[in-house]
This record gives structure tokens, C-alpha cells and sequence, in this order.
């Protein structure tokens, strides 16, 4: 199975479970792996036969975006389930979710969780 990848995409939002958290939002990275059969494309060089990573890029967005969750672990459950129901050619999808301004009184990169999702059945 081949991948494509999007790393480092910035979306600033309304995680967490402190007040603060949800009034002044903060920015996040994702890091995003998608699993498809890419023979086709290779062959076609046709946009059409492959996973477009705009369209991705737009469903991470709205989906990561469109609601408020307490906890990263849920937000990032909302970013797999909606690349998997609206592109129909990812098979698996990995997303890294990274919270570098979590509010820690602490010196850190960031706080992250990683988690994958499969397409069942050929459907979510």
C-alpha cells in the first residue's frame, strides 16, 4: 500500500478542557498519513484517480474545526473518521496530533497523540 503524507499542517482551534483553553483557542499541528493503492495514478497521471490533498487538507480542516472537544484524543478521532468518509480511495489514515502550547508548567516541544484508523468493509 502506498502513502501520501501531510506533515506539519498548522490549524489554530478550540481544544481542551480549560476555560481558557476553549475563549482563546490555540494552534496545533498535525502530521497526516494516508494509506491508498496509488498504481493507478502512477500510471494515469490523472488527478481523478488518486487522493487530491487539497480536498484532504479542506475535511482536516472542517473536521478538526468544527467543534469544540475537552480532549485531542477525540479531536483527532473526528479528523481520521471524516478523511475516511469523504475520500472514498484512503484505505488507513494516521494522524499525529500535536498540542505545543498545551498549559503545562513545563519546558516541552509539545504534547501529541497518535492514532489510526481503517476502513472496514470498504466503508467507515
Amino acid at each position: 500500500m502506498d502513502k501520501i503524507y501531510i506533515r506539519g499542517l498548522e490549524i489554530f482551534a478550540y481544544h481542551g478542557v480549560n476555560p481558557e483553553e476553549k475563549r482563546d483557542g490555540q494552534r496545533f499541528l498535525l502530521d497526516v498519513t494516508m494509506w491508498a493503492d496509488l498504481s493507478r495514478p502512477r500510471q494515469t497521471d490523472d488527478l481523478k484517480d488518486t487522493v487530491n490533498y487539497a480536498a484532504v487538507r479542506k475535511t482536516i480542516q472542517r473536521a478538526f474545526s468544527e467543534k469544540s472537544y475537552d480532549l485531542i484524543e477525540r479531536a483527532a478521532q473526528a479528523v481520521c473518521e471524516g478523511v475516511l468518509r469523504e475520500h472514498q480511495k484512503v484505505e488507513k489514515v494516521g494522524l499525529l496530533l500535536k498540542k505545543p502550547e498545551a498549559p503545562m508548567n513545563a519546558s516541552f516541544d509539545y504534547v501529541a497523540v497518535e492514532i489510526e484508523l481503517c476502513r472496514e468493509g470498504g466503508s467507515l
